[in-house]
């Protein structure tokens, strides 16, 4: 197994309103069944009764477990993905990858320069002569988590891209590629309204539309800037008495950014979790209000 993720029972305010299956025990019993047929799956307890460590083969093999699950009525927090490393000779070790890629020359630029950062080697290069241009990279498995997305952007869609374990080799020097932007946090529960959300579209894109449940600490946007922002998104239009034209003009809202689980799990950073029912997808911080988010060891 190359990359783990930590399994959470669901302890968000709208925890049990969607799934079945919520508990501790549901949970446990759905992996231990899981582990007698999927053989590269591995599942340790976690530093609190409520978590389970899971180690698979990658994003994809894990984000298929949990799309089962969800399907089967199952709700639990998912953190980001990590990789596995491993004391080899007293030094540790993290695994690393054979990643191919054939892209349009156009775009050869900008995806050598994205896996650059994410410390990758080119070990191979050929183009076909009819405008592609097959490469070849040897880079940490860490540097691959949220790259695919990233990868289709880059490309508009017209990349191929494969990748194989390849070895486990010494831990490369550097932080791990984090996302730019930082999120707009929800600050209070109930219902969205378009009035507030027209407000809150100027500082970032939102994840949701108006008058969808959102609780304290859930992510509803990505913001423009590399700080979180805190966001009240149920505040409506004070009304009055007093007519004015011009004073009620009509509220467009963009539309807003739906996230697929691998797409939800490539976003979040390390204090936020994906919290995943058979219902829906939300984003959300591990520490729901602000004071606790203030006071969580960095």
């Amino acid at each position: 197994p190359t990359v783990s993720m930590t399994f959470i029972v669901n302890n968000s305010p709208f925890a049990g309103l969607e799934g079945k299956y919520v508990t501790t025990r549901n949970i446990k019993d759905r992996l231990d069944q899981e582990l007698i047929h999927n053989v590269a799956l591995r599942v340790k307890p976690g530093d609190t009764p409520d978590k389970f460590i899971v180690s698979g083969r990658g994003e994809l093999h894990l984000s298929v477990l949990i799309e089962t699950m969800r399907r089967e009525g199952f709700e639990m927090g998912v953190s980001r993905p990590e990789v596995v490393t491993k004391m080899v000779d007293g030094k540790l070790q993290e695994p690393y990858e054979q990643v191919v890629i054939d892209v349009e020359d156009q775009h050869q630029g900008s995806v050598m320069e994205e896996l650059g950062q994410r410390k990758a080697e080119l070990t191979n290069m050929e183009p076909d002569g009819k405008g592609r241009v097959r490469l070849q990279f040897s880079m940490p498995s860490r540097g691959l988590i949220g790259f695919r997305g990233t990868f289709l952007t880059l490309t508009s869609g017209s990349g191929i891209m494969t990748s194989i374990f390849d070895r486990y080799g010494p831990i490369k020097e550097g932080e791990r590629h984090s996302r730019q932007n930082g999120a707009l946090v929800s600050m209070v529960k109930g219902k969205t309204a378009a009035f507030a959300l027209f407000n809150i579209q100027a500082r970032g894109r939102l994840f949701l539309g108006h008058a969808v449940d959102v609780y304290e600490g859930q992510i509803v946007g990505i913001h423009s800037r590399s700080n979180d922002l805190v966001v009240n998104p149920i505040k409506g239009k004070q009304l009055t008495n007093v007519r004015a034209s011009g004073t009620d003009e009509a509220l467009t809202l963009v539309p807003p950014i739906k996230h697929t689980l691998e797409q939800a799990l490539e976003f979040i950073e390390d204090d936020e979790l994906v919290e995943v029912t058979p219902v829906s997808i939300r984003l959300r911080k591990k520490h729901l209000t602000e004071n606790a988010r203030k006071r969580a060891p960095k």
